[in-house]
């Protein structure tokens, strides 16, 4: 007999292992598909309903450094009965315990035990039960509880980390939407061909730093006779730089529509700049007209790099008549334009600081001394070679090689 009772015991434990195993491996299915958090809960509570006959719970999860009741049924706790981790650490945090021990006052008598549940030795959940299923040993009980609870905490955490996940890979989206919408604007902003004639040739070159840079060139025929050339350097980088680009880019060619002279068309971008950005963005441009009537360029230079100019002949000329940086101020407080010739085969070169603004090992700048040097010694190489000869140099010159910190934009401008 006593062996009997033994294997009917063991019998007994079998089954309701078997009933905890399913019903963690339930939970578990339905904790894995596509559940809220409410829902967790909702399953976490209704097992405890049916595998241990709980009657009575308050569930309390740490979250932002308080206990929060996440599960109340039973009982007359209020839904804000939040807990504090100091009131907390004085009652029994390793091992189950008797409520009527911790002296909690009567809205508590209703509970039998407190289970602390932990994870990664910290505690993070309170579970107060009442009215556990007769069937199951206390250990027995308070085990399944346990898991179940561990299983429940885990899969809030899982859950909450996928929301996370998908609201980066959203946002990272929109990033990127973001950063094709400016690079789709940069393109339509550069000149599609360049007028290489009879008179004279240009080439440029643009090598962004990064996806969306904030440099820009501009190359209008006015009319048969005149020329206009533009290196721009926009503050900021991505779809505002871009934007605020576009909005030079419409004002000068309105403004070199309407026949307005290189003095007023400078004061119009400027005001049009200052009023988009209300002088938080700016811009430095280099503008100048050639003429090849009479050989002259009329040229501002607006708080820019100076332009070179190489006559055939000579010593080199750095044009920096011109103004201050554009859209800081509603109006220009000086402004002069600039005027030289062009004799036959001048060559004007106009860049961005991105090609001067290079350090090697010793943190010495390739400069404009450097891009002097390799003009000089390059000018007269057909245009595309010249930037091509430009870019080795400055990468060879360059610690960090072909990486430059900054956008690289050069526009050359020979006369015949």
């Amino acid at each position: 007999m006593p062996q009997t009772a033994e294997i009917a015991g063991l019998e007994k434990r079998l089954f309701l292992k078997e009933r905890e195993l399913g019903a963690l491996l339930e939970i578990t299915q339905a904790m894995t598909h596509d559940s809220v958090e409410a829902d967790l809960y909702k399953i976490y509570q209704f097992t405890l309903i049916g595998q241990l006959g709980v009657r009575r719970l308050a569930l309390y999860v740490l979250e932002e450094g308080v206990f929060k009741l996440k599960i109340n049924f039973g009982t007359a706790l209020p839904p804000n009965s939040h807990l504090l981790p100091a009131e907390v650490a004085k009652w029994c945090i390793d091992v189950p315990c008797p409520v009527k021990n911790l002296g909690l006052g009567p809205t508590w008598q209703n509970f039998e035990l407190l289970v602390p549940v932990r994870r990664r030795d910290i505690v993070q959940a309170l579970v107060f039960v009442g009215t556990v299923h007769g069937d199951y040993a206390s250990s027995e009980a308070l085990a399944f509880l346990e898991t179940l609870s561990n299983i429940l905490l885990g899969a809030v955490a899982n859950l909450r980390l996928a929301r996370q996940r998908e609201a980066l890979l959203v946002a990272e989206a929109a990033v990127r939407r973001e950063i094709e919408i400016a690079q789709q604007v940069q393109q339509l902003l550069f000149p599609q061909h360049l007028p290489n004639n009879a008179h004279y040739a240009l080439h440029a070159t643009y090598q962004p730093h990064t996806e969306v840079g904030g440099d820009y060139y501009d190359v209008v025929e006015i009319d048969a006779h005149r020329l206009l050339v533009c290196v721009a350097d926009v503050s900021g980088k991505g779809v505002p730089a871009s934007l605020l680009m576009s909005n030079f880019q419409a004002g000068l060619r309105t403004l070199l529509r309407q026949g307005i002279n290189l003095a007023t068309t400078v004061r119009e971008l400027n005001y049009l700049l200052f009023r988009n950005s209300g002088g938080e963005k700016f811009i430095t441009a280099f503008l100048a007209i050639y003429d090849r009537r009479t050989r002259v360029l009329e040229y501002v230079n607006a708080g820019h790099n100076d332009p070179l100019l190489l006559p055939d002949t000579g010593p080199p000329e750095l044009l920096h008549d011109g103004t201050i940086m554009l859209g800081i101020m509603d109006e220009l407080p000086m402004l002069k334009v600039g005027l030289t010739v062009m004799p036959p085969r001048s060559l004007l070169f106009a860049y961005t600081d991105g090609l001067t603004e290079v350090f090697n090992n010793q943190q010495e700048e390739f400069g404009e001394a450097g891009v002097l040097r390799a003009l000089t010694r390059n000018r007269y190489l057909p245009l595309p070679g010249l930037h091509q000869e430009l870019l080795r140099c400055i990468c060879e010159f360059n610690s960090n090689g072909d990486r430059f910190d900054d956008d690289v934009t050069m526009l050359s401008l020979r006369v015949k």
